[in-house]
């Protein structure tokens, strides 16, 4: 289930617009191998998720839902007092590459995810990250 937040809408135009986090949504920054991980887990109950150029995945949340969350490679993008956090968003007609799109089609009702079932989806996506090997003595 997503949370309705504050009437949003993602720019029009034909470009990504930086729009700055902790006014209508946080964002929740994630690479790939971990945000396909956290997709699958979450399946129907995921909203609306921006994929970008590098391939890096947002969801967006409630301001403020993320604040004392510390998992392995989860970045919050919220706003600090003195310190503005801006989010590429695409257009809300961008479902595809190239560049910037929504991975998770942006909807009115349904685009912020849920807090804790996010937290819960991407600790498992952390925990059954595969070792890569790095650091071991060879």
């Amino acid at each position: 289930m997503t949370t309705r937040a504050e009437q949003w809408t993602p720019p029009t135009g034909e470009c990504p617009e930086a729009l700055p986090a902790g006014k209508w949504w946080d964002a929740v920054r994630v690479e790939e191998p971990i945000g396909e991980r956290a997709l699958a887990f979450l399946g129907s109950h995921s909203g609306a998720v921006i994929q970008d150029r590098c391939n890096t995945l947002y969801w967006l949340i409630t301001p403020g839902a993320a604040v004392s969350w510390n998992l392995r490679n989860v970045h919050v993008l919220s706003h600090a007092e003195g310190v503005a956090t801006y989010l590429g968003v695409p257009p809300v007609r961008r479902l595809a590459r190239p560049g910037t799109f929504w991975r998770v089609p942006f909807t009115q009702d349904w685009y912020l995810t849920d807090a804790w079932r996010l937290y819960k989806a991407l600790a498992h996506a952390v925990l059954t990250e595969p070792d890569t090997g790095e650091g071991e003595a060879r």
